[in-house]
């Protein structure tokens, strides 16, 4: 009895622990028997409760994976349907190609020239410089070349009639409203006179057109004057016809024309020693200009002494001459030696720096010769650092090398000329001297015979 007692006091006192619902634990057993009486009541209602929930549950999920079955079913035949009608629109595109390729017949090849050809004429059209003047063409020659239809007649025509139009303009001077692009990066709407195909011009220059951005741009510069002095006459006379250079290659040959070097970038390319080798020139040329002055003027008064039996002041001749009339002795050989002293004397005085100018025109090309070495060497140390894979790296000192021995050559040809001539004049001064010294001495001898017969 007392172990009974003492498992209900144990059950009581789990009980107790476990069920906080209840506000005191129960006294003796039978409130304990009727506690758990009630509890297991409950609980079976509650699990019953939760039995029929889930047999619910159950049902509905049937209803649920039925109703997908169902539409998988539906949606099944649905594709099956969709790809039946997609193979019978396939099969049907197919003979309907084969129909459209079977009548259209030649057309089908026609359709592939007109867009190759209006591919090529887009191209050519769009770098035609008479591109500003229609610039709608280019959507029909784009529609034309990139179409997968075949062109309808209207088309054609307009194709035929901008071929057309483009064969006519390019034989005629136009003039019409463009953007140009100066040299300083400014921009203005002006009227370009376009030379058919070949050649722009706008404010007496010579401009070229760019395709990219359909605009003209001014040239870095300028051709000669000899060819850019036409264009305003041109522009300014377009009724009439007027002599004017093209550049039938499109503007390529005028944009090398440009960037050849001038003589100043010419001479700039010749460094220290192009630079030395013109100045010997310049003071070589002078030089000559100023001997052959002075000869001219000595040679003046030798002809007015010739004219005259009285010496005249400051003349080489005039002083053979007075010498020869204060001579009053009777020996030869002091007139022959006081007229070839009086020629001596006068000699260096006629030749005075002519020697120099044959100097200068000997030095100028060794100067020359000089440039070409420093060159070359420029050439080689170029070569050595970069390699020979940009000729750029090599044109200076190639440029150098070329430039000096010409300007050598230059310097040196003329002042040969120069020294020939200057020289040649005083030689002739001299040998006037002496002829006219020879003259007086026979003339003297012969008096002596006179007077000793």
């Amino acid at each position: 009895m007392k172990g009974f007692k003492s498992l209900a006091a144990v059950l009581l006192a789990s009980f107790f622990m476990v069920s906080s619902a209840q506000a005191e634990a129960p006294k003796n057993l039978n409130e304990l028997l009727k506690s758990v009486k009630s509890e297991s009541i409950v609980e079976s209602k509650e699990n019953k409760a939760r039995e029929a929930e889930f047999l619910s549950d159950k049902n509905k999920q049937a209803a649920l994976l039925q109703q997908a079955k169902a539409k998988l079913q539906a949606a099944t035949e649905q594709g099956d349907q969709l790809k039946a009608t997609f193979d019978e629109n396939d099969k049907q595109l197919t003979e309907l190609t084969e129909t459209l390729r079977v009548r259209s017949g030649t057309l089908g090849e026609m359709f592939g020239v007109v867009r190759q050809y209006a591919g090529e004429f887009k191209g050519l059209f769009h770098a035609s410089q008479n591109a500003v003047q229609f610039p709608e063409r280019d959507a029909l020659l784009t529609k034309l070349a990139e179409s997968k239809e075949l062109p309808s007649t209207e088309e054609l025509e307009s194709f035929w009639h901008t071929i057309l139009q483009q064969i006519i303009v390019s034989g005629e001077t136009s003039t019409t409203p463009a953007t140009v692009v100066y040299g300083e990066g400014k921009e203005a709407t002006t009227d370009v006179t376009l030379l058919g195909e070949f050649n722009a011009i706008a404010d007496g220059k010579y401009v070229t057109y760019v395709p990219e951005t359909q605009k003209f741009e001014e040239l870095s510069r300028q051709p000669a004057n000899n060819i850019t002095t036409l264009v305003s006459g041109f522009e300014a006379n377009k009724d009439t016809y007027q002599p004017l250079f093209i550049d039938p290659s499109r503007g390529v040959i005028l944009s090398l024309l440009v960037q050849s070097p001038t003589v100043k970038e010419r001479v700039e390319q010749g460094g220290v020693v192009g630079y030395v080798i013109l100045g010997m020139g310049a003071i070589g040329a002078l030089i000559a200009l100023v001997c052959y002055l002075r000869l001219l003027i000595i040679g003046n008064k030798m002809r007015k002494q010739e004219k005259s039996d009285t010496p005249l002041k400051n003349n080489p001749l005039g002083e053979v001459i007075e010498a020869y009339q204060d001579h009053k002795g009777d020996n030869l050989e002091d007139l022959e030696a006081k007229l070839d002293e009086i020629i001596l004397r006068n000699a260096p005085r006629i030749e005075r720096f002519v020697g120099s100018i044959k100097l200068f025109a000997s030095v100028a090309p060794l100067l020359g010769l000089l440039g070409t070495v420093m060159g070359m060497i420029g050439t080689f140390q170029a070569i050595t650092l970069f390699g020979t894979g940009d000729p750029k790296l090599m044109a200076g000192g190639i440029s150098e090398a070329l430039v000096t021995t010409m300007l050598g050559l230059v310097v040196a040809i003329p002042l040969l000329f120069l020294y020939t001539l200057v020289h040649s004049k005083s030689r002739r001064l001299i040998q006037t001297l002496e002829e006219q010294s020879a003259g007086f001495i026979a003339r003297y001898q012969e008096k002596l015979h006179k007077a000793q017969d």
